[in-house]
């Protein structure tokens, strides 16, 4: 979709922290986290609504491993996740440590990735 952020994303046409990437599903931290490590998982392919996306069943896999991640890294087990869809008109999941028990500087956007990214390898 030409005017689709999450599609300019998806196309490097605009920047992004990424933490996890395949051939269909794109994970990177939000531009205004509500904790440290909020993620956002999507389909590289455009779909307006998460309940249209084909592969949900792997699409969920992926939001299982991005909130199994943040768990061993935020110092909290109580990771939410939410889907709304109204910000952003690309089927998105919003993945995030509860704000008041994780620790970190949510606007680290660098050193949360690196964490995120060593927990999953």
């Amino acid at each position: 979709m030409d005017n689709c952020l999450f599609c300019k994303i998806i196309a490097s046409e605009i920047p992004c922290t990424k933490v996890y990437e395949d051939e269909d599903f794109l994970a990177f931290l939000d531009i205004r986290p509500l904790s440290p490590g909020h993620t956002l998982v999507i389909p590289k392919k455009h779909y307006r609504w998460v309940w249209d996306v084909e592969a949900i069943d792997q699409y969920f896999l992926v939001v299982q491993k991005i909130a199994r991640t943040l768990q061993k890294v935020s110092g909290t087990d109580e990771v939410y996740a939410k889907i709304i869809g109204e910000e952003v008109e690309h089927a998105h999941i919003w993945i995030f440590p509860n704000p008041e028990k994780a620790f970190g500087d949510k606007k680290a956007f660098e050193e949360n990735a690196q964490k995120i990214l060593e927990a999953l390898q």
